[in-house]
């Protein structure tokens, strides 16, 4: 035969106190747990939202830097075409030029001058 141990739980003013104490701590901890829970999916979100608007500012960033370098390759091409005709808006404004022009590839002549075509290296037509 094996005892039976019962234990009888006294209903005593001090009892109930230290029930209710208990039971009170019990709570704060489950909203201290809860108000830790959120304040760490907060933060979560908030970290997350910042980090994908600096992923995609990056790509934006290298977007634009990709872009500038082409334009500034564009712009310094530019320069050079403007360089070239800044140069044949000189050379137009010389007579002499316009002439050699005119005789070379319009076959015009001087009086008494007479012009023959010789066959160039390339002779595609």
């Amino acid at each position: 035969m094996q005892k039976k141990k019962t234990i009888t739980k006294l209903n005593s003013n001090y009892m109930e106190q230290y029930d209710a104490h208990i039971e009170r701590q019990k709570r704060k901890k489950q909203r201290l747990f809860r108000r830790l829970v959120l304040f760490a999916v907060v933060v979560a979100v908030a970290v997350s939202g910042m980090a994908v608007y600096h992923f995609q500012q990056r790509q934006v960033h290298l977007e634009k830097a990709e872009e500038y370098k082409l334009l500034k390759e564009e712009l310094a091409d530019l320069k050079k075409e403007e360089d070239r005709y800044k140069e044949e808006i000189q050379l137009l404004n010389n007579d002499d030029y316009i002439l050699e022009i005119a005789r070379t590839k319009y076959f015009l002549s001087k009086e008494g001058e007479l012009i023959f075509k010789t066959p160039d290296e390339d002779t595609s037509y």
